[in-house]
């Protein structure tokens, strides 16, 4: 099953070990399972194109659907994404939380385009989980790309994971870091929003919910 990390009840400044383990295995191209607030990801150097591949492989995914990528922070999305107006408001409102934004690719850009299945988008967050995040964070201090893709963590298909047990459970090929936090809280997939235009394009619903983004859509237009 790979390596097992059982984090729950630790405190995150007791975890900076873990941390460093999870840099490096992230640098080093292998795969990491890991905790969001809403269901478990896996995910890995999004630079890396045997890790790419292997992500594809491991979950059956069809190669024509791109890869999320979780940023530490908005500067980071600004180095792999275009940003318009409606972008940065929802970001400044829903981040770090449970949105997906979906906004144009940036040319030339330093992910391999395998990532975004060769489309001219890219689906971007930055997530709450202190987990997840004080390792992007890491990896940008230490002069790196911080960010990682974060796929959900099941085979494509399936009903995603919400425990560190699950993971163990589901994936027949070991996956070589489980982070294990834990059940996650909501349980419940991101809310996915397409903003490349001026009209928005629901194109999941999660956790936040459409009233809220035309609540917050429309006090700016006030």
């Amino acid at each position: 099953m790979g390596f097992l990390i059982k984090l729950k009840g630790k405190k995150i400044q007791d975890l900076d070990f873990v941390f460093e383990i999870a840099v490096e295995n992230i640098l080093e191209g292998k795969l990491v399972a890991f905790p969001t607030n809403s269901v478990y990801g896996l995910g890995g150097d999004p630079l890396n194109l045997e890790v790419i591949n292997r992500i594809y492989d491991i979950k059956y995914r069809d190669r024509s659907k791109g890869l999320l990528i979780l940023v530490a922070d908005t500067e980071e999305a600004e180095k792999v994404a275009d940003f318009n107006k409606t972008g940065y408001k929802l970001a400044e409102r829903f981040w770090p939380g449970q949105l997906t934004l979906v906004l144009k690719r940036k040319e030339p850009n330093l992910i391999p385009p395998e990532v975004t299945a060769f489309k001219n988008t890219i689906g971007i967050r930055v997530l709450e989980n202190e987990i997840v995040l004080t390792i992007l964070k890491k990896l940008k201090s230490k002069g790196y790309f911080g960010g990682i893709i974060g796929t959900s963590a099941n085979y494509s298909g399936e009903p995603p994971s919400i425990s560190g047990d699950e993971v163990v459970k589901k994936f027949l090929t070991p996956i070589d870091l489980i982070l294990d936090g834990g059940k996650t809280k909501t349980q419940v997939p991101t809310t996915i929003l397409d903003c490349t235009s001026e009209e928005l394009r629901l194109l999941r619903i999660g956790i936040i919910k459409e009233e809220q983004i035309e609540d917050i859509m429309g006090s700016y237009k006030e």
